[in-house]
């Protein structure tokens, strides 16, 4: 069988992991092709060798009816160069355009967290109800997105396919001595920007100053912050996912997400998590069991870490609770048969 995969942006997320891990796993049995537009490239490196790699260099997340024209065009060359019997395509603006161009019985649409639709990017409502009818199915990757789905009237062939990731290679790329300062060390990786609630975590380390907090993944300016002296922002590093096997609790503070794979990443090396109660989280986030998911409030997240890391046979068995949802649901093996079984109806 040959597989496209069509997603907006090539730089690193949580997306471009999901369509990383997927396109290599199918590649081991299928011909796969990845296409992806504009961004800094970085999730090329994360593809196998047997990943036929495409550049769209129009296809960008802006709305711009020449560039989106032209991305047309490029997409609909690709398709006569490579006839592929499916088409999966991630993220709005290439599961707009990719439902344009690309003939209806051939396209699988996977929404990675609706409420960035729902909630910030309602205007756009009217075109994911009317392009719902331009695809076999509509994936969530959650039970959330696809109950939301449905209450906005985008019921047609919805299903729900959870992430799955293979665990991250433990190799440390970049030493961040944070980790060995502190008896104990809370991480998250995630962008700096509004929706990611950056202050949440600074508030939480100060008021938490017997941890170290280390946060990967920042992408602008942080000198808005008043950083405590336990708080580190550590850049973008490359296999970002290792560092939760040297972390003891991740957490996520957001305002939305699907299912985030930072999440799953630190539950595949058996870490509790603490976080935000959006999206999808709650449904592998058990509170009292592998972590907690709250509301979005400083005070509630350092008593559940301080819970947590207080008590060391309480923190084995969240641990192990982590590992064995992981084990159970979250693997690669679980993503990928679910997503055949939706490419064969």
């Amino acid at each position: 069988m040959r597989i496209f995969q069509v997603i907006t942006l090539c730089e690193l997320g949580g997306a471009q992991t999901v369509v990383a891990n997927l396109a290599n796993k199918l590649s081991e049995q299928n011909e796969v092709v990845v296409i992806a537009g504009e961004g800094d490239g970085k999730m090329w490196p994360l593809l196998s060798p047997a990943v036929k790699i495409e550049h769209c260099p129009h296809l960008q997340r802006a709305v711009s009816p020449k560039a989106d024209f032209l991305a047309a065009i490029e997409l609909r060359r690709l398709y006569r160069k490579y006839r592929p019997d499916i088409i999966h395509l991630h993220s709005s603006k290439a599961g707009i355009l990719g439902r344009i161009v690309f003939p209806t019985a051939k396209v699988v649409y996977t929404v990675h967290g609706f409420d960035s639709v729902r909630i910030a990017y309602r205007k756009f409502l009217p075109v994911e109800r009317l392009m719902q009818h331009f695809c076999r199915a509509v994936v969530g990757v959650s039970e959330y997105d696809c109950r939301n789905l449905i209450s906005e009237r985008i019921t047609k062939n919805v299903c729900t396919v959870y992430n799955g990731i293979v665990r991250p290679d433990m190799r440390v790329v970049q030493p961040i001595p944070e980790f060995k300062k502190y008896a104990k060390t809370i991480l998250c990786i995630a962008r700096v920007f509004p929706p990611k609630k950056t202050s949440l975590f600074v508030e939480t380390a100060r008021l938490l100053p017997e941890y170290g907090f280390v946060w990967i993944g920042n992408q602008r300016d942080i000198t808005e912050f008043d950083l405590p002296s336990n708080c580190y922002f550590a850049g973008n590093i490359s296999n970002a996912g290792a560092y939760c096997s040297l972390a003891d609790l991740f957490m996520l503070p957001s305002n939305y997400e699907g299912l985030p794979m930072v999440i799953i990443e630190a539950m595949s090396f058996g870490k509790p998590v603490v976080a935000s109660d959006v999206g999808g989280v709650s449904e592998i986030v058990r509170n009292g069991e592998n972590g907690y998911v709250l509301e979005n409030r400083a005070e509630l997240f350092a008593e559940k870490i301080r819970y947590i890391l207080s008590d060391e046979v309480r923190y084995k068995a969240f641990s192990a609770k982590s590992l064995e949802i992981f084990d159970t649901r979250l693997t690669i093996e679980n993503m990928v048969n679910g997503y055949l079984k939706v490419y064969s109806e």
